[in-house]
Formats: C-alpha cells, structure tokens, sequence
C-alpha cells in the first residue's frame, strides 16, 4: 500500500469517484455524437457541451450506454464475489444480456453467447480484434487492485479474452489501468513516466502530433484519450473536446472522462452535468466506489 501518508481515505475517494463519474459523464456526452464526424458535431450543435440525450440510439438525458452498463455490471459482479472470479463476472454479463441493453458491440455480444452455449472463458485469438471494448471495462479492476499489480495484469487479461482476445488490446488496457491508479494515487510523475514508456516500447500509439481519428479501434482511441488529456487543462474541456471529435464518442468520451476524473477529482465535474446524469446511475456508481476501494484494502492486507 502507499505509504505516502499525506494521500488520505478521502483523498483517494474523491479521484476515485471522479473517475467514475467522469466516465459515465463522458460516455452520457458523447453518445449524443457516436458515429458523427466533427464538422458534422459542429453544423448540428456548434460546440455539444451538455448531456442532452438523443444521437443514433435516441436515448433519454442523462442515460448511458453499454460502456458504462458493462463497467457497472463488472463491478456489481466483484463486489458480490468480494473479489475477482471471472465465472461470476460471465454469469453477470448474460444476465445483462438478457434485459436487452440498448446498445452492444458485435465481439461482447459474440463473447457472452459463447460463454453462455459452450461455457468457455475465453474467446479465440484474433490479430483482427483490436476494438476498445475490452479496454472499456478496467476501471473496476483498477480500483480493486489499487494496490495490486500483480493481481491487476491477471485479472485484466481474464476480463480482456472474454471477448477481445488481443495483444494489442491487452497492452492499451493494462497501460491505461496503471495510469488510472497512479492518478487516483497521486503519482502524477509516475502516470507521466508510464505514457512514455509506453509509446517507446508501441510508437503506433503515439499522439503527438495527433492524428485526428476517433474511432473504435484501440489504437485511435488510446491517441485521442491521450491527446485531450495532455492538450487541456480541466475536467471539462478533456471530456468535451474529446467527445466533439465523434466517431466512437461515447467510449472514447468515458476513458477520457475516467482519466480526467482521476486526475481532478470529482469536484471538478461539472455540476450541470452530475445533474443531468441519471441519478439511479450516480448512486449506484457511489456505492460501488465505495465499496471497491474498501475491497481494494483488503486486498492489500491479504497481500502486503
């Protein structure tokens, strides 16, 4: 555990929830503007800068979509298992999958109905499966194993290859996990030191200059999150000049959230927007912190 004894209980609380919430924020705006291009954004909505709802799904204001449905489900099914079982994280998914989520990508959709005909964990290899759908998910497993490294990198391939089965993929999510917890810990210099030292070992991920494409792909989406993250300097405009990018608004829009959050802390949220967010989804995140981060304790004792 960190022994920096200026990090407080309340401290970590606070960057923990504003990753949360940050996330569901993000992934609220941005769903207005999944699969739009950017002059597209701009001839519509100028700049898009509240939770208004609508977009290709037509959802209510304030409601999310399967980015932050799945992250929910992942941390309901830890939290019941007081740990980590990736048989009871499965039996979760399917039963999400039975109340017809509103929206569900072609590799979860595929990876549940295997689990659920066959029982198998794990989906097969595929060169080609380089969605962010897995990456998606961390931030329970982050917040578990906030203490754990060891823990996290095995439990996140098992959470990854239920239905991204990709190296590419595993490599973005675990690199985007340690920088979550170095945030929400406060290790600023260490968050920055592992940015770097991830572009050296992928160069394909690099974002500076930014290519301007956000998309699906676990490349596109890891330059765009990395890119608004280094190029803002509040909350606000990281989520908001992330998600008016388009394409893949909604996710790309939560993992920038979930980073901004992390850093900041949930005070830095805007306050229309925890407004706008559908309340049964802000307790339900709050609850879930908690208890992860109490989790994430107790991991920690049981394995000092």
């Amino acid at each position: 555990m960190n022994s920096d004894t200026t990090i407080t209980a309340s401290s970590l609380y606070e960057r923990a929830l504003g990753a949360y919430l940050g996330f569901a924020c993000g992934d609220a705006l941005g769903a207005t503007l999944e699969f739009m291009t950017p002059e597209q954004i701009h001839e519509t909505y100028g700049l898009h800068k509240d939770i208004t709802g609508g977009g290709w799904l037509g959802l209510p204001q304030g409601h999310v979509t399967d980015a932050t449905e799945m992250t929910l489900t992942l941390s309901q099914a830890i939290i019941d298992a007081q740990g980590w079982d990736i048989k009871v994280v499965a039996d979760y998914f399917v039963v999400w999958l039975s109340k017809h989520p509103t929206d569900i990508s072609e590799a979860v959709l595929r990876g549940i109905r295997r689990y659920k005909n066959t029982g198998d964990l794990m989906a097969p290899y595929d060169d080609h499966d380089a969605g962010n759908g897995a990456c998606s998910r961390i931030l329970p497993l982050a917040l578990i194993c906030l203490y754990q490294d060891e823990a996290f990198e095995s439990w996140l391939c098992e959470q990854n290859h239920f239905t991204h089965h990709n190296s590419l993929s595993d490599r973005a999510s675990q690199m985007l996990g340690y920088l979550v917890k170095h945030l929400i810990r406060q290790e600023t210099d260490l968050a920055e030191e592992k940015i770097a030292e991830f572009i050296e070992k992928e160069p394909q991920f690099a974002f500076s200059p930014y290519p301007g494409h956000s998309s699906g792909y676990i490349v596109d989406t890891i330059q765009t999150v990395l890119h608004f993250f280094h190029t803002t300097d509040s909350l606000e405009d990281c989520i908001t000049k992330t998600v008016n990018m388009g394409g893949d608004a909604n996710t790309v829009g939560a993992l920038a959230g979930m980073l901004a959050g992390a850093k900041y802390g949930v005070g830095a949220i805007p306050e229309r927007w925890l407004k706008q967010l559908d309340p049964d989804i802000s307790e339900l995140i709050k609850k879930q912190t908690t208890t992860l981060l109490s989790l994430a304790e107790k991991l920690a004792e049981q394995n000092p």
